[in-house]
């Protein structure tokens, strides 16, 4: 079983969320007469895949999601029968992602069964290796990909290298680089993120950009066969397009330095800036996304009040939360009305727009009214009415749905809710 997480082997760890949105939509257990007398209000409950997801998430060549999905009360989580094993994730963007990244490993394994690619494994097993003598047989501990902290792609096949400058050092570089950034146009190529926690993707990605480096199969024989329809699962937009050519064209270290001068530009001080791109539970690919979104915001204030909330983010599920407000600023910002400044209230991010309209992004599978959300919510919004005593009108962004009451309540509130806004943002991954 593959368990897609910030970490590897934890079944559990789709059980860890962020503590915002869990502040937010999970009610604590009362005693039933109490619950009893008290106002209506909904728990998480179970839903059907095939009511839920359109075709092509639901099934594919390689893939079929369990019809039995499990909410908590924002997020559905989804068991993933593949060729390639079995995936948990969290989150319908996640789901996206995971299916797309299927695909990838489908296109990987025939590449991997060409005789060029045979040819290549050959002559790569003859070369001297300069790093990583583990390389061939366990290539995802050498040149993971999965991210910790600043030290990602790079900086794990760094880690195999002398500290002292010797003879050999240049070419365990140069080795190092060229195995990296082939990974990196592979990835691109299949359109998934190279700083995927998939470690089944990380495997294939890792033993072909080897071959390509160290083998005689170029890369552009291992690239000729891929794409089509199995990878493009979901459409590629424009803005997926340009960031993940950024991912591409970048190794992490050069994403670090472009992101820490992108965010002091916008404000952000220099030491909040290297505490987020330092978070480990932020990969460069999360960086990245951020920051591009939140420049797209041109003049508006309070970006750095984002960042600092992004800081409560404690695992993969709510680094994605984050990256997820960021586009749908982004999207707002682009398609609706220009945003003139961000703030937080308890647990929410608010963006005041040009219109007079603030914009609370909650990118959530499904937004239910729960006891604790009757107590969060409004107190958030009063706070917000009363640090910007004209705001009347808000709209609330989600990716999936809400139900009858949340959507009640929300009018109480003055917030008039969009769904499923994927179809109005342009979300990378």
């Amino acid at each position: 079983m593959v368990i897609r997480g910030s970490v590897f082997n934890r079944s559990w760890m789709f059980l860890m969320v962020s503590a915002i949105t869990l502040a937010l939509f999970q009610a604590p257990a009362r005693p039933a007469a109490a619950a009893a007398a008290a106002p209506r209000f909904e728990s998480p409950g179970k839903y059907q895949a095939s009511s839920i997801l359109p075709p092509q998430l639901l099934s594919g060549p390689h893939h079929r999601v369990r019809d039995a999905v499990v909410s908590y009360g924002y997020m559905h989580h989804f068991v993933v029968d593949s060729d390639f094993g079995v995936f948990e994730v969290t989150g319908h963007m996640a789901l996206r992602k995971l299916v797309r990244e299927i695909g990838a490993i489908a296109q990987l394994r025939e590449v991997k069964k060409s005789d060029a690619y045979l040819q290549g494994l050959k002559h790569a097993a003859s070369q001297p290796i300069e790093f990583g003598a583990n390389l061939l047989t366990d290539p995802v501990d050498t040149v993971s990909g999965i991210p910790k902290g600043v030290a990602r792609l790079f900086g794990n096949v760094k880690t195999g290298l002398t500290t002292t400058a010797g003879p050999g050092e240049d070419s365990k570089v140069e080795q190092a680089l060229a195995v990296s950034s082939n990974k990196r146009m592979l990835a691109s190529k299949l359109g998934v993120d190279v700083y995927s926690s998939n470690s089944v993707l990380q495997k294939e990605l890792n033993s072909l950009a080897w071959a390509t480096a160290m083998g005689s199969l170029s890369l552009s024989v291992a690239l000729a066969p891929v794409g089509g329809p199995a990878v493009a699962a979901v459409s590629v937009t424009r803005v997926s397009q340009q960031l993940t050519d950024l991912l591409r064209d970048y190794p992490p270290q050069r994403l670090r330095e472009i992101n820490q001068q992108k965010l002091e530009a916008m404000g952000v001080a220099p030491g909040l800036a290297s505490q987020f791109l330092d978070h480990q539970a932020y990969t460069a690919t999360h960086d990245t996304v951020i920051v591009q979104s939140l420049e797209t915001l041109s003049g508006a204030r309070g970006r750095d009040l984002f960042i600092q909330q992004a800081l409560t983010a404690d695992d993969e599920e709510s680094a994605n939360f984050f990256m997820q407000i960021a586009e749908t600023l982004r999207g707002y910002h682009s398609k609706v009305s220009p945003i003139k400044d961000i703030s937080a209230f308890g647990p929410l991010v608010f963006a005041r727009a040009a219109s007079g309209v603030a914009l609370i992004p909650l990118p959530l599978d499904a937004a239910i009214w729960t006891e604790r959300a009757s107590q969060r919510v409004p107190a958030a919004v009063s706070a917000y009415k009363a640090a910007n005593p004209g705001a009347k009108k808000f709209e609330v962004w989600i990716i999936g749905t809400a139900s009858k009451m949340a959507r009640e309540e929300l009018a109480k509130l003055g917030g008039q809710v969009s769904e499923r806004i994927e179809k109005r943002v342009e979300f990378v991954f």
